[in-house]
């Protein structure tokens, strides 16, 4: 499947930019869907933003304490090199 960028959502009605308070995961990270990935600040409140799919992280854009407009590429993904479901997650389907 090759790469993936996220891109910081909307994370706010009006807000057009957030501060990247922290990073819970580093390049070489294999995170899966739902795993909280960056804490962002924005002029209303501090958000958790979570990995939209599973994968290994190539490369993470910005620095703590960097400003990053929304819409922006915040964490680019190798989806070749995802974990496998859980076995919760594999009977649930």
């Amino acid at each position: 499947m090759g790469k993936y960028e996220f891109r910081l959502p909307d994370i706010g009605e009006g807000v057009t930019e957030g501060e990247i308070v922290s990073w819970l995961v580093s390049p070489g990270d294999v995170v899966v869907e739902d795993q909280p990935m960056v804490e962002v600040m924005t002029d209303k409140a501090t958000v958790t933003i979570t990995s939209p799919r599973s994968g290994r992280i190539v490369e993470t854009r910005g620095k703590v304490g960097g400003v990053v407009p929304v819409h922006s590429v915040l964490v680019v993904f190798d989806l070749d090199d995802r974990p496998a479901a859980s076995p919760a997650r594999r009977r649930a389907h």
